[in-house]
């Protein structure tokens, strides 16, 4: 095999689980080239995977068929003579642009009714059956059905390339002192609210940075959609700045990879932060670490395991939240105070 097209997943957390099988790719076949389809919005964190060459951005909207743009997008990739394909969200449109293009080997789960678009198809295990997320796309490397000894113990953990010069022009940008230590919270969670932990907490354990260590710099991290949360937390802690929404992807990942600590959700830039090898404070609610851990030596993960979780909702059922309500500041604290004393 001298030449792979990866379909990458939609999410950024999801598409960090998936260097391991782009790390076992380069392993078991040590002259491929790997390439990569991925949406504009995870594209970011593909370009900074050695193991991938080169990164297809697309702007296919979420949800939709768009076939006539699939098939440009096909076309185009048709040129590059690829040998497989590793498709690796279950949708069946996910599966059509390696069919369109060509491509000899199409490899993934059986997935949304893809029998005639996949053509190397491994048996979808039930949720409660399947491997944590990176042996679940690791194991798309081995034919079907292969037996792989521990896999997941022998899987290398995700990291990306950082620019330290990079962080520096990012920094400038946004008028951070490079020379003061600083420090990342991540208050999003795309999935929902039983992902987030309350604005109040947040805002309580940056006062108590304040307290300890008053030269350290606060930013908050995402998207448009958490600016709001973010400025809840600024409002009852002032030493916190509010960048969500005014960062690109790229941006958030240099200042993550510049960052003394990071205090994260259950979310995408959690999982960037690990890739990074940040020190990370991962916090958990209606998630499960066991299947969506942070995959770092540098990570230590908070969660209450409470007899309703995980529950796995967008929102909490019981009305009470006490997963991430209960998980109080002081005990966030407690690491993070470790981790920016640099004693891990």
């Amino acid at each position: 095999m001298r030449r792979a097209l990866v379909i990458a997943p939609n999410w950024i957390g999801d598409a960090l689980m998936a260097q391991p099988l782009f790390t076992l790719l380069k392993q078991l076949h040590p002259r491929i080239v790997i390439d990569a389809l991925a949406p504009t919005w995870v594209a970011p964190v593909l370009e900074r995977m050695p193991e991938i060459s080169d990164v297809h951005a697309t702007d296919l909207a979420h949800g939709k068929l768009q076939i006539v743009r699939r098939w440009q997008l096909a076309g185009d990739l048709r040129e590059n003579g690829y040998d497989a394909a590793y498709v690796l969200p279950n949708s069946l449109k996910s599966a059509l642009i390696p069919w369109l293009a060509g491509i000899r080997l199409r490899i993934g789960y059986t997935g949304e009714n893809r029998v005639g678009l996949l053509n190397v198809r491994h048996p979808n295990p039930n949720k409660r059956e399947r491997a944590p997320m990176a042996p679940h796309y690791a194991a798309l490397a081995y034919t079907p059905g292969a037996d792989v000894p521990d896999l997941e113990s022998r899987l290398r953990m995700p990291r990306l390339e950082a620019d330290p010069n990079e962080s520096v022009r990012v920094s400038a940008r946004f008028h951070l002192d490079t020379r003061v230590p600083l420090l990342v919270f991540c208050p999003g969670a795309e999935y929902g609210t039983a992902k987030r932990w309350p604005a109040e907490h947040f805002a309580a354990l940056a006062r108590m940075v304040g307290q300890s260590f008053p030269y350290t710099q606060i930013v908050a991290l995402g998207s448009n959609k958490d600016a709001p949360l973010a400025q809840a937390i600024a409002e009852q802690a002032p030493n916190v700045r509010n960048l969500c929404g005014q960062t690109s992807l790229g941006e958030a990942c240099a200042l993550i990879a510049r960052s003394g600590a990071v205090v994260s959700n259950d979310s995408g830039l959690m999982h960037v932060a690990a890739a990074l090898r940040r020190p990370l404070v991962a916090i958990y609610g209606s998630s499960d670490p066991r299947h969506t851990p942070p995959l770092s030596d540098f990570a230590k993960v908070q969660w209450l395991h409470l007899e309703c979780s995980p529950c796995f909702a967008r929102e909490c059922p019981l009305g009470h939240l006490r997963c991430l309500r209960e998980l109080s500041p002081e005990q966030v604290f407690a690491d993070l105070r470790t981790m920016l004393l640099g004693e891990r």
